[in-house]
């Protein structure tokens, strides 16, 4: 790519937006955002399966907190004039504390679940098995990187 081309990706700095769906507040007062766009390049901020109170949503069930991080991603998204077809990396971490064939049936239903919100040419992916995400309950974060075709 070009620096011409990069430029016209992203602009100059000052096509900024900042991403707050108006449904999604923090449960504590912080500064940060659920996604920016910067001239057609997208980032969202990794989203979690809770209220807004910041209370686990699904607690113990890996496909109900999939699908509702996925939605939540698709707000952001959306915000931003982007969908899934615009995704190019998503990025997963995901907890599970089981072994042998417990971690394939996880990792398969949540893939079942990512896989009604993906086109068939998905992004790039990352699954990142960690000990533990934000607070206690949370099985699954996701982020996502998209590029708006011009």
């Amino acid at each position: 790519m070009t620096g011409t081309e990069l430029a016209d990706l992203v602009g100059d700095g000052t096509d900024r937006q900042r991403l707050m769906n108006s449904t999604w507040t923090h449960h504590i007062k912080t500064p940060f955002s659920q996604g920016w766009r910067i001239g057609n390049l997208v980032f969202t901020g990794g989203q979690l399966s809770s209220d807004e109170k910041g209370n686990v949503l699904g607690e113990g069930d890996i496909e109900t907190q999939t699908r509702n991080v996925f939605e939540s991603l698709t707000a952001v998204l959306a915000e931003a004039g982007a969908t899934w077809d615009d995704v190019v990396k998503l990025n997963t971490y995901y907890c599970f504390d089981g072994s042998g064939d417990q971690v394939q049936e996880n990792w398969e239903t949540m893939t079942r679940v990512r896989m009604e919100f993906l086109p068939d040419e998905g992004p790039a992916g990352t699954g990142v098995r960690v000990a533990g995400l934000m607070y206690d309950g949370f099985l699954i974060e996701a982020e996502a990187i998209a590029v708006i075709r011009g």
